[in-house]
């Protein structure tokens, strides 16, 4: 079993559209997964619940506290496991469940507000001697990006100072809120347009093989 953290301190920058749409993939690619919503808004929770109702592969969706008991609900055969966190999620909340993860990914919006926010979180977590013990692969990822303009730009160049690798970069996109709404992700569709979206993926899971 593979288990994936989505996390920030950062609320707005994508998590739950990147936890949904990662469990998606695994789903798609004939995986046993299971996401769990750690928000209390459930939003990852009723997008499971709606893809239930879909003639499509299905994702268990587990509503669950960021606590040492996170996993216990979790069915011995689960192949995926992948964790959305709320907005607000410090690094010690982050750390205290490290022996549980295989890898966190780190979204990070376009704005300057985003990146000073995520350089703490991750600055307080690579001062935590929990999280230092386990050694959890970090990836930043580069979220809601329009390469034409400044700001996209001038983002991934501070990002890539981090010292973290930046797995992908994916582009702003209506698409991802419009599927998400309806229990759907990107990786269920083959249109020529979806196809290029999910090419920005391949980085990212690319990245997330070759920890196996």
């Amino acid at each position: 079993m593979r288990t994936i953290l989505i996390s920030s301190s950062k609320g707005g920058c994508g998590k739950t559209t990147i936890a949904t749409s990662l469990a998606a993939f695994y789903a798609v690619a004939d995986k046993r997964t299971v996401l769990i919503d750690t928000d209390p808004q459930e939003s990852a929770l009723h997008w499971c619940q709606r893809r239930a109702e879909l003639p499509v592969p299905a994702v268990l969706g587990l509503q669950a506290k960021l606590n040492g008991k996170l996993l216990n609900k979790v069915p011995s055969d689960a192949e995926r496991v992948v964790i959305d966190t709320p907005a607000g999620t410090n690094a010690e909340e982050v750390a205290a469940i490290a022996s549980d993860l295989d890898a966190l990914i780190v979204p990070v919006a376009p704005s300057v507000i985003d990146l000073d926010a995520t350089e703490r979180f991750l600055a307080a977590l690579a001062e935590n001697a929990d999280w230092r013990k386990k050694k959890v692969p970090i990836a930043l990822l580069a979220n809601r990006q329009k390469p034409w303009t400044q700001l996209s730009r001038s983002t991934l160049e501070r990002l890539r100072a981090f010292g973290l690798p930046v797995v992908a970069e994916l582009r702003d996109s209506g698409g991802y809120a419009l599927m998400a709404g309806v229990g759907r992700s990107i990786f269920d569709y083959q249109s020529e347009q979806v196809l290029r979206h999910q090419d920005d993926w391949t980085p990212l899971l690319k990245w997330i093989k070759k920890l196996d």
